[in-house]
């Protein structure tokens, strides 16, 4: 077995475990998220149940609990903008793991002697080669995504 062989092997596993290692990162993380929505949403309904019944309050204390209030949708805007960043991170793992298993599919094909191969493995590597060019661009189309996202943020 080729030294290059063991090498690209070895490459494939170290970023399929990188891969791994970070879904679960963003999987936590959106676990975390919605720990935070559920506890905002529960402070939110007590501070809109206490400007709603207590009319009589002073207009500070109703202020402060307008404001708490406005504090707490801003949070939970941000943490929507992150929970989309994630997602859009996720879809980005799930392409880059599915260009990997096709250029490594399209390397046995390309590594086949020219004249050993049939019309149906000549057929199978344009095939790869096309869903190969297909998920590239859908990565392409999520870089620019979260590009436009960052700007509008900005």
């Amino acid at each position: 077995y080729p030294t290059w062989k063991r090498t690209l092997a070895r490459r494939a596993r170290e970023s399929q475990m990188k891969r791994f290692c970070k879904a679960q990162a963003i999987q936590r993380r959106l676990e975390e998220i919605e720990v935070t929505f559920r506890e905002l949403e529960q402070q939110g309904i007590k501070l809109e149940k206490l400007l709603r019944e207590e009319n009589e309050s002073p207009a500070d204390q109703q202020t402060q609990w307008t404001n708490q209030l406005l504090y707490l949708v801003q949070k939970k805007n941000n943490l929507m903008s992150e929970e989309s960043d994630l997602m859009i991170a996720v879809q980005e793992l799930k392409l880059e793991e599915q260009q990997c298993q096709l250029d490594e599919k399209l390397r046995s094909y390309m590594n086949k002697d020219d004249a050993l191969k049939t019309p149906e493995d000549e057929k199978a590597e344009q095939e790869i080669l096309k869903q190969l060019v297909e998920v590239v661009n859908k990565r392409n189309v999520l870089i620019q995504l979260q590009e436009e996202k960052r700007l509008s943020e900005l």
